[in-house]
């Protein structure tokens, strides 16, 4: 019997929405192996300064790029700032389970109860939660599940549904129309309640 284990790449950093668009271009025009090194490594157009770091980040994108679908990508590339947060933001959340599940309960939680801040040691409590389902957790460094919190609460900032990583005050988030197009063209309904999450109310 295999074990549930949560295989997050939160660690690897936030939405990047500039570096997205990079890769969302590489997927379409389908960049060989050669091609993504030499735009990668060589071109450095991630403009990341050490080649391990910008080959590291530019797999971990590619790997959360990958669980969509070419009209999420078109929508990165080409699509403005907003649009192209809020599609990458949905690329962070097809990837990280736990994220999904971070939003579904404890930020679902603040909106239903109209809290106008996001408390910080929530995050503690939820992994101590969700430990019960994968025990690995228990062996993550405190460093580790620090690093966590903060990249989930900058991506939160990013696509709007915090006003800043230093307010943690909540705010409503208006879900592009082309957004919830694609998640339901893509029958991703988890995804779309976790976008419409400042939506949510008592049921």
């Amino acid at each position: 019997m295999q074990t549930f284990s949560y295989d997050s790449d939160l660690i690897g950093g936030s939405i990047q929405v500039r570096e997205c668009r990079i890769i969302a271009d590489l997927l379409l025009r389908g960049a060989s192996p050669e091609q993504w090194q030499e735009a990668i490594q060589q071109q450095n157009l991630l403009q990341i300064r050490s080649p391990a770091s910008a080959k590291r980040i530019a797999q971990a994108l590619r790997k959360r790029l990958e669980r969509l679908d070419a009209p999420f990508w078109r929508a990165i590339r080409d699509g403005d700032e907003e649009l192209a947060t809020q599609v990458a933001f949905c690329a962070a959340l097809e990837r990280n389970l736990l994220l999904v599940e971070y939003i579904e309960t404890v930020l679902k939680d603040a909106f239903v109860t109209r809290a106008e801040v996001l408390e910080r040691y929530h995050w503690g409590e939820f992994l101590e939660d969700r430990s019960h389902r994968d025990p690995a957790i228990e062996t993550w460094t405190e460093s580790s599940r620090k690093k966590m919190g903060q990249v989930i609460y900058r991506m939160l900032a990013e696509v709007g549904l915090l006003r800043s990583t230093r307010s943690m005050k909540l705010q409503h988030l208006l879900v592009r129309p082309e957004v919830r197009v694609l998640l339901e063209d893509s029958q991703r309904q988890r995804i779309k309640a976790c976008l419409e999450v400042s939506s949510a109310t008592a049921q």
